[in-house]
């Protein structure tokens, strides 16, 4: 079970990289460190294009490295799972993190479906069906349209993911290569012919998110000192970004 209550942080910050660092720094003040009096909810959108590749990508494998060179877009390394995402104005970002002690954790096969299957409902009211599709994508009208990953932990989980909705689909194909592994219900389709905007605006999404998982309530203070400190040492420092 997911908790049924949650402190809502809506904040973006001006680059992709602070963005990352205040993901990460939650993720030790609401899970490792128990600092946050409960659950946490973000909602937030990069003004700046960027690629974000998984905590085990080879960049190499994933990502054209000299069309991101060209165009001047960084890529950046987050702490979970996955594969890489291009993200920017027109992806909405949302992130959830819970300690251990507000709910039992679940088998990290089973977390999908439990943050999924409710945002894929919530969205739903909105009168097109979106529905879950391979183990952590979110599929309208045969596209995708969100794609989502999990850090876990003895000490809490931090699920987030991407919603697309007015997002600029060609940089898909230009930054991104076919990745070295897809769902089944990919079929071998490219970028252009994958991924798709969801008919919703970045209100109805926040809305949706707002519905998906019970209770929110405005969360007043975060942790800067610490986002700060992960984005000069870490996020900025290509033996991070760029490692193996």
């Amino acid at each position: 079970m997911l908790p049924n209550h949650w402190y809502c942080l809506a904040l973006s910050l001006p680059t992709a990289a602070e963005n990352l660092a205040l993901d990460e720094a939650l993720w030790h003040w609401v899970c490792l460190r128990g600092a946050c009096p409960g659950p946490v909810l973000r909602i937030w959108e990069s003004p700046q294009r960027a690629v974000v590749v998984g905590r085990a990508s080879r960049i190499g494998d994933e990502v054209h490295l000299e069309a991101c060179r060209r165009h001047q877009v960084p890529v950046l390394r987050r702490p979970s799972g996955g594969a890489a995402v291009v993200i920017g104005p027109g992806c909405r970002m949302y992130s959830l993190f819970w300690p251990a002690s507000f709910a039992a954790l679940a088998p990290p096969a089973a977390i999908h479906p439990l943050v999924l299957e409710p945002l894929a409902e919530a969205l739903s009211r909105r009168g097109v069906t979106v529905e879950l599709a391979g183990t952590s994508d979110l599929v309208c009208r045969g596209k995708k349209i969100s794609g989502n990953s999990l850090r876990r932990s003895r000490h809490g989980c931090w699920y987030h993911g991407t919603l697309l909705y007015r997002f600029e689909l060609r940089w898909l194909e230009r930054l991104l290569k076919h990745p070295p592994r897809e769902p089944d219900y990919r079929r071998g389709r490219p970028h252009g012919q994958f991924v798709g905007n969801a008919p919703f605006s970045a209100v109805e999404l926040d809305e949706a998110f707002g519905r998906a998982w019970g209770n929110t309530q405005p969360l007043w203070q975060w942790p800067g000192a610490e986002t700060a400190a992960l984005y000069f040492h870490r996020y900025t420092h290509r033996s991070w970004n760029f490692q193996r």
